[in-house]
């Protein structure tokens, strides 16, 4: 019996990847291994309409069972790999099974950053990545008056938006003097922070945290640098995540910040494959990127399912995130990294505006809240290479449809 496709690992790139197999016309043995004991699920409303009730563990599910069983997909969950053995095609795992492929997929994820300080084992230090992060948060946030975020990232805004919806007292701390620094351009994290603190939320720039502090086994503070003190009954870190690159790099795949693939998601290793967070590829400007979202692991996943089973697709996908805080949705399309001008369209008073941003008076990346049809037309605009003047772009009475009509433009 043919050893068949193997699947490391859980959630949105693994789901995707058999996906991508199937309608590829693999019809070979799929078995898919996850460390969790759950089926895999849903990350982004953990943060979100889990933290705030809205959403069960049900609702969290990405395919039913049933859906594995259709498929002919083995799952082997709540199980560990430990080790590749590429001569041998094998995997074994932490019970001591050994697991034959003939092709090997990694969608191993990422894990969350430690706070390196002292009083970051204390008691009421919660993380949130998984599902029993989520859990937790959840049973303490309740009976906590005073929540401390660490880090202005999205999953750490998304955490005190919750939190503050809940009645809680939200401070959150970042360490950078804005929001999002790495993630959204200037004007929409300057727009953000306004909409947190109308809401409540306190915002601590340039804090660097030093320790946290204890009674009793249990957090009642952080300390920053500088001297400042923030009381906490709870405190959520969000300070980035890190790849889990380990099973790759023991066995002598080339890594770097993440699991080194080509256009194909093929390693330097034929028969073994990355997707998702854990996955560094190539953009279609040229530099590496290694990008933790729903879209990128469902979009690469379904690349490689189709590429192990023998269907070449490149994956140029235009990058997009989404990010619900309050009623403000954030979609953005493309990465506003580089831009030398941007533009707005829209009125950011009234809650609904997109940002246009520029390089050379190419296109780059939009930002957009709470304006949806105008986020899926910068997709189609990005991925078709139109570029309309900024003039344009900033004109509201413009129809910027009309772009896609067009002749595709030189350069």
């Amino acid at each position: 019996m043919s050893a068949g496709l193997l699947v490391v690992g859980g959630s949105y790139a693994a789901v995707n990847i058999v996906i991508g197999a199937r309608e590829a016309g693999y019809d070979g043995r799929i078995r898919l291994l996850s460390a969790e004991p759950h089926l895999p699920y849903q990350r982004p409303p953990l943060s979100k309409a889990y933290l705030l009730g809205r959403d069960d563990e049900a609702a969290l599910v990405i395919r039913a069972e049933a859906f594995y069983r259709q498929q002919e997909v083995d799952l082997l969950l709540g199980r560990s790999a430990v080790q590749i053995d590429r001569s041998r095609g094998c995997v074994r795992l932490d019970d001591g099974l050994v697991l034959p492929y003939d092709r090997l997929a990694l969608a191993t994820g990422a894990r969350v950053r430690r706070l390196p300080v002292a009083g970051a084992d204390l008691d009421g230090v919660l993380y949130l990545r998984s599902l029993e992060d989520a859990r937790l948060l959840r049973d303490k946030l309740a009976a906590a008056e005073r929540l401390v975020v660490v880090g202005g990232g999205f999953v750490g805004l998304e955490a005190a938006a919750s939190a503050i919806q809940l009645g809680k007292q939200v401070t959150v701390l970042e360490s950078q003097d804005r929001l999002l620094a790495r993630a959204l351009a200037a004007p929409l994290a300057e727009f953000l922070a306004g909409a947190h603190q109308r809401r409540g939320v306190a915002l601590e720039f340039g804090a660097q945290v030093a320790a946290l502090e204890g009674d009793l086994g249990r957090v009642r503070a952080v300390c920053t640098e500088d001297g400042r003190r923030f009381a906490a009954d709870l405190v959520v870190v969000g300070i980035g995540s890190i790849p889990n690159t380990e099973l790759a790099q023991t066995a002598g795949i080339a890594c770097r910040d993440g699991i080194l693939v080509d256009r194909f998601t093929q390693t330097d290793d034929p028969r073994v494959f990355a997707a998702g967070d854990c996955a560094r590829h190539p953009s279609r400007a040229g530099d590496w990127l290694r990008l933790e979202s729903v879209q990128n692991a469902a979009e690469q996943g379904r690349i490689t399912g189709a590429t192990m089973a023998g269907r070449q697709i490149p994956y140029e996908a235009v990058p997009w995130f989404w990010s619900d805080q309050y009623d403000l949705k954030l979609q953005m399309a493309g990465l506003a990294a580089g831009a030398d001008r941007t533009v707005c369209r829209g009125e950011p008073a009234e809650d609904r505006f997109s940002l246009f941003h520029y390089r050379n008076d190419r296109l780059i990346a939009v930002e957009s809240v709470n304006r949806p049809a105008e986020h899926m037309l910068a997709r189609k605009l990005l991925a078709a290479d139109r570029h309309p003047p900024p003039a344009l772009a900033a004109d509201p009475g413009a129809d910027l449809r009309t772009l896609l009509a067009e002749p595709a433009q030189a350069g």
